[in-house]
């Protein structure tokens, strides 16, 4: 999956767990040169985790790179878990292990529901935050959610009949509290399977071409858990008021450096998002990858997120030079 873009395998040169709000435990680790330019990578999904493909974005001579798993992702845990789950706890969590590992500011690079809570952080605490390097902009609207849940089968028929058809039909006018239903059922096998299905619909739409490699990782039992019941949650529950707010709230983080690349085919986030983006904010530089969908492993996302990386160490911003 790894591609000539990314910088070379990494391994964590420190990681710890952080104690939340119980029963919340965050794991978080530390890759690169410890004196470098601090930065913070958040994962998407939700639920998603991090994954060591996601040390390969920075160059480890120059960067202090910060990751973590959120709440009830990857190896933080309880794993899945829905107790106090929502983007003011995670914006919290995340000025918690600012302050752990002594950074008084970072860069911030979050692609998907990453970009949506890197963006949501840097409109909580714009002192704290010098650049965002942003990919696949997601801003949880209800058309968003909708598109997610139903409209993509008007790209993709075939991924997503098979989602739905995991329902009876008596139950797809609601797909998302069908799929709640069962996520959050006292029988496990249920849920898993349902999990499953879920994690795999998201997995087999996040490429331009199938990538059964990439695909296959939503699969995997943990992967398929946290992703589709921390989704099915914070598309159900733990949801921006108003859907607008991100839109609403961006005069106050238009002074930051902003990069943020998208893929023209991507068919979970859709590229509208950005559009609608840039019209209230039209500081944010932006790349439109014409032959890509969502991916951050699609080769020429990679590439940008990565020359948007060695801009900042370069100039300490991830903006393009327009002269």
């Amino acid at each position: 999956m790894a591609n000539e873009h990314f910088y070379p395998e990494a391994e964590p040169y420190a990681s710890g767990v952080l104690a939340v709000d119980r029963p919340h435990e965050l794991y978080w680790e530390q890759c690169g040169k410890p004196d470098g330019i601090p930065m913070l990578f958040v994962h998407g999904g939700p639920g998603a985790g991090c994954s060591t493909f996601d040390r390969r974005f920075f160059d480890p001579d120059v960067f202090r790179v910060v990751l973590f798993d959120q709440r009830g992702s990857g190896r933080s845990r309880p794993l899945g878990e829905l107790r106090d789950n929502t983007p003011d706890h995670l914006v919290a969590d995340i000025e918690r292990l600012r302050r752990e590992l002594g950074i008084e500011t970072w860069h911030v690079f979050g692609g998907s529901w990453g970009s949506t809570l890197a963006m949501y952080y840097a409109q909580q605490h714009p002192d704290r935050v010098w650049s965002l390097v942003l990919r696949g902009i997601w801003l949880v609207r209800d058309s968003e959610i909708r598109w997610w849940l139903y409209d993509i089968g008007w790209v993709q028929p075939e991924l997503w009949r098979r989602f739905a058809e995991h329902i009876p039909t008596a139950e797809r006018g609601d797909l998302l509290e069908a799929y709640w239903r069962r996520l959050t059922s006292d029988d496990r096998k249920t849920a898993l399977a349902a999990a499953t299905v879920w994690s795999v619909y998201e997995g087999s739409s996040c490429t331009l071409l199938p990538n059964e490699e990439f695909a296959g990782m939503f699969a995997e039992e943990d992967m398929a858990w946290s992703l589709a019941r921390l989704e099915a949650h914070y598309f159900r529950n733990a949801r921006f008021t108003p859907d607008t707010l991100l839109l609403d709230q961006v005069e106050r983080i238009r002074h930051i450096p902003a990069f943020a690349v998208h893929g023209r085919y991507d068919i979970v986030c859709p590229i509208k998002s950005l559009d609608d983006l840039r019209r209230v904010w039209p500081e944010l530089d932006c790349e439109i990858v014409p032959d890509a969908g969502h991916s951050s492993h699609e080769p020429g996302i990679t590439r940008e997120l990565v020359a948007a990386t060695r801009r900042i160490a370069e100039t300490g911003s991830p903006v393009r030079d327009r002269r």
